[in-house]
């Protein structure tokens, strides 16, 4: 806890106290000298919090002094925020040049009606007082002044990390369970269970991973589903899952008899795979209703379940399932070596063998904790694995279900990350989580700190979730891409270091709260329930210094989903929150944003998406510090605030999906902070033009461009600038009408303009260019990054822009280029390896398509297509000729409207494909 956030907040803090703003304004209030003393007593605090950070562990004192010192951080913090707010008032004051009549006029009472200056020297004398205190305490504790153990990164490292998804000792399980699954199970239904019990972070979900992932693209099922259940047993919403999985798209159905009648319907006579993983629930009546639509399904269906629990399976009749025992000695060896040395044994480093065994010895076989220990490792000299091993924390682990490994992985990250995995401890175990949406919770919370670094606060929360990800803290999500999840034991160790000051309310949680806890509460999390009753919320009451508000939900991001919560609960639980940085109301049934709003002065995160607002209140545009403000998915939105322009702080401004607003007030491009503004298309029909591009110099991100045919000249697009914003996502389209109106040289030279940063590029779009061939920017192997590419309906394009020499390029969708005769070797852009990361390559709807070929007059590609894995190629009439080199990876290939000499040319080539579709094929011979 020393480190959690006393050495996070001293950081804010003394940024806060070295800021002229806040000097000045505390000169005018008379508080200068208050505030010298609060910082010269940070500072002795500060000087001992190394040696309370090694005491802690064993010594309740001291972890009792560092909780009091904490809370103290807290009320510190808000003082100053308080402070930090009235300066950027005034600082907007002075760049306005309005008088102070005015800008009271504008700014809320709330904003501006401090605590009188006595008052406020009170309260800063007060927290000083306090802390001079908890100084005077130390001799008493023992603690004493120590300098920071440094922190090596150990050059013989410097090699690629190993594979995450790397698995070890765990060949003979999976062949056993393949037979079962595989097999004919006895079983009195026309499905059986195939079931993996073990502990947590044995490796459950990683086995069960391999097995569904050997059924993809096997005809031994026809249909399949993943499903993470986890503690709560809900039934709708595992079957919801089901159904999407099979290919149920009626995301209107909210009563589960329907449902299951759906999923009935979609298995009837049909082999299914269905796995349920991480099954808590010891209710044979809630099976019973869960699996009235499996019994539709075709003898041979399969469910596996992963669990650690035995009640369940023993009442369904599974006494002796499969239980994944831990890892033997040397599995757990050669696991733990690969994560700390990228080796399988220690022959290469014998120096560190004896302490490696040590470690490993305490791990007991389970590889969540040799993974996490051996990434802990890989930057340790001899004499840190030596005090690893020696720790403390082996010990007072004994009758803990914290893993005593995890305890330690976790002790050895730095104070900043320390606190950002404890914020975690706010989302319910398998919630999937999103990076971007995660940093911008963390930069809300004042966690990441720029006082010594030139980064903005956003890169240092990718590294700081980098570093969390590749410690194994947080793991990639098995069906979402781009989405990450926290095992079970993670999310209990978070739980567990998050202390009082964290909260998470859930159903199964029957907590209760003491008014005396609540009134030092400062971050809550509700996870919902489809009807949340006020009672439910009575557990705020009191909750003054609160900083977090969250509403979050278990399991999978579904758009459709909404919970009922009345406006008049959110109207008193605002009033309730004066203190709060983040407040995240995202898809609960609300239909207005209460006006108190606006008096939540502290106020960085907003999150309204998915819920029933017709317009936000203008006293929103009152929240100065509003750091992100988040609309998307608000379908009944119609009018934002005209006043957006004093957000002069806002950096990430998101209306994806808001199709009822038609209009964008211009005043947002005077935000000069905003770096992402998701859903505003330039040279729409919302005002915005391309030119406009230009104001907004830190915006990075996604950017939509469209009606680009009316762009008068190419030196519009060019100070637009793309070049010098470090966009992520670029989206660029023309009119769909190809008539005489259309100017191809001048098309030409606007795409030639608008070349983005070629650093920071992952996806590229367009649609609709009218020109005959691409800039030669298109293509260029300096896009770095660039992993896919769409261009559709470019009906004028003779050719296909070398898109093979991209290194990084995963997928790549090509559709209606109709004067495209011809796909060679202008298309793979060299001799030598072409698309080297290529997996997913979709060609649709071009009908002037009559060859595809990578040998052309004699000179044949050496390597193209290495990884590719699926292949589509739909409505493609003249289609005749492919001659093309063999394709060894593809596993998925999907043929429709095109001629039958192709399906064989592919099947050829493809030889090791294990789905094949093929429709709409006249003249095919059934026999290829």
């Amino acid at each position: 806890m020393a480190e959690i956030v006393l050495s996070a907040f001293l950081t804010a803090v003394f940024e806060k106290l070295a800021s002229e703003a806040l000097k000045k304004i505390a000169r005018s209030k008379g508080i200068d000298s208050e505030l010298k003393k609060l910082k010269r007593s940070l500072i002795q605090i500060r000087a001992l919090l190394n040696d309370a950070s090694q005491k802690e562990i064993s010594d309740e004192a001291v972890n009792e002094w560092l909780n009091g010192l904490q809370h103290l951080s807290y009320d510190r913090n808000d003082l100053l925020d308080d402070l930090a707010t009235e300066a950027i008032h005034r600082e907007l004051t002075d760049e306005s040049g309005a008088s102070t009549s005015l800008v009271r006029k504008i700014i809320p009472t709330c904003c501006t009606n401090f605590s009188l200056s006595s008052r406020m020297g009170s309260k800063l004398d007060n927290i000083t007082i306090k802390l001079q205190e908890l100084v005077e305490e130390k001799d008493n504790l023992g603690l004493s002044v120590k300098g920071e153990s440094p922190r090596h990164i150990n050059i013989r490292l410097q090699t690629s990390l190993v594979d995450a998804s790397t698995i070890v000792g765990r060949e003979g399980d999976k062949e056993s369970l393949l037979h079962k699954l595989l097999g004919g199970e006895p079983s009195d239904r026309n499905y059986s269970i195939v079931p993996i019990v073990g502990m947590g972070g044995v490796g459950k979900t990683t086995l069960a991973r391999l097995l569904y992932d050997e059924m993809q693209g096997k005809d031994q099922f026809e249909l399949k589903a993943w499903v993470c259940v986890s503690d709560e047993f809900d039934i709708f919403g595992i079957s919801k899952t089901i159904l999407e999985s099979i290919g149920g798209r009626n995301h209107e159905i909210k009563d589960l008899n329907l449902l299951q009648v759906a999923i009935q319907e979609k298995i009837s006579k049909k082999r299914f795979l269905l796995v349920l993983d991480d099954v808590w629930s010891e209710s044979y009546a809630d099976w019973e209703i869960l699996e009235r639509p499996f019994l539709a399904g075709e003898a041979g269906s399969k469910i596996i379940m992963t669990t650690r629990k035995m009640s369940l399976l023993t009442q369904l009749g599974y006494d002796q399932p499969y239980h994944l025992s831990v890892l033997s000695c040397d599995n757990a060896l050669s696991l733990f070596c690969q994560h700390a040395l990228g080796k399988s044994n220690f022959d290469s480093h014998p120096t560190l063998k004896p302490h490696g065994e040590g470690i490993i010895e305490k791990c007991a076989g389970l590889p969540l904790a040799l993974i996490a220990l051996g990434r802990l490792l890989r930057t340790k000299t001899e004499e840190e694995w030596k005090e690893l091993l020696n720790n403390k924390i082996w010990e007072s682990g004994k009758g803990d279900e914290i893993v005593p490994a995890l305890k330690l992985s976790y002790n050895d990250l730095f104070a900043s990350l320390k606190q950002l995995f404890a914020y975690c401890s706010l989302f319910p175990k398998d919630y999937l989580f999103d990076k971007e949406e995660l940093i911008l919770l963390w930069m809300a919370e004042g966690f990441l700190h720029q006082s010594t670094t030139s980064k903005s606060m956003e890169r240092l929360g990718h590294e700081g979730f980098d570093e969390l990800l590749s410690r194994s803290f947080f793991q990639h999500a098995p069906d979402a891409k781009s989405m990450f999840v926290m095992h079970d034991i993670m999310n209990d160790l978070s739980t567990s270091v998050a202390g009082d000051f964290f909260s998470r309310l859930e159903i199964e949680m029957k907590r209760e709260f003491r008014k005396e806890a609540l009134e030092k509460q400062r971050h809550f999390s509700l996870v919902c329930e489809d009807y949340m009753v006020y009672k439910r919320f009575e557990a705020f009451k009191g909750a003054a210094n609160l900083r977090t508000f969250l509403a979050v939900y278990s399991g999978k991001k579904e758009s459709w989903r909404t919970f009922q919560l009345s406006n008049k609960v959110l109207d008193d639980l605002l009033i309730e929150f004066p203190l709060l940085r983040v407040l995240s109301l995202c898809q609960l049934s609300i239909s207005e944003v209460p006006e108190s709003i606006g008096t939540l002065k502290h106020l960085r995160y907003l999150n309204l998406s998915g819920t029933e607002i017709t317009h936000l209140p203008n006293n929103v545009c009152n929240l100065y510090n509003l750091q992100t403000l988040i609309v998307s998915g608000c379908y009944c939105l119609k009018k934002l605030p005209e006043s957006l322009a004093k957000l002069k702080y806002l950096r990430h401004f998101d209306m994806r999906n808001t199709p009822s607003v038609k209009k964008v007030p211009l005043g947002i491009l005077e935000l000069k902070s905003l770096q992402t503004l998701y859903g505003v298309a330039f040279g729409g029909d919302n005002g915005f033009s391309i030119i406009d591009i230009k104001d907004l110099k830190a915006l990075q991100g996604k950017i939509t461009i469209k009606g680009l045919e009316k762009v008068q000249g190419s030196m519009h697009a060019q100070e637009a600038n793309l070049s010098e914003k470090k966009i992520s996502e670029l989206e660029l389209e023309w009119t769909d009408e190809f008539d005489g109106s259309r100017k191809e040289t001048l098309e030409k030279e606007v795409l030639t303009e608008l070349k983005p940063h070629n650093d920071t590029l992952k996806e590229l779009k367009i649609m609709s260019y009218g020109c005959i061939e691409f800039p030669s920017w298109v293509g260029d192997p300096s896009f770095g990054q660039l992993t896919r590419v769409w261009i559709s309906d470019c009906k004028k394009c003779t050719y296909l822009p070398p898109l093979g020499q991209l290194p990084s390029l995963k997928e790549l969708f090509i559709k209606g280029m109709d004067e495209v005769k011809g796909v060679g070797l202008e298309f793979l852009g060299t001799t030598g390896l072409a698309f080297p990361s290529l997996k997913d390559l979709t060609f649709q709807d071009m009908k002037g398509w009559e060859a595809w070929s990578t040998n052309n007059n004699g000179v044949v590609v050496d390597t193209a297509f290495p990884c590719l894995q699926e292949l589509r190629i739909e409505s493609c009439p003249n289609l005749l000729r492919v001659s093309i080199e063999p394709l060894p990876f593809v596993r998925v290939l999907r043929i429709s409207g095109c001629g039958h000499e192709v399906v064989g040319s592919l099947v050829h080539v493809a030889s090791s494909v294990t789905k094949l579709e093929i429709s709409s094929i006249s003249g095919l011979n059934h026999q290829v």
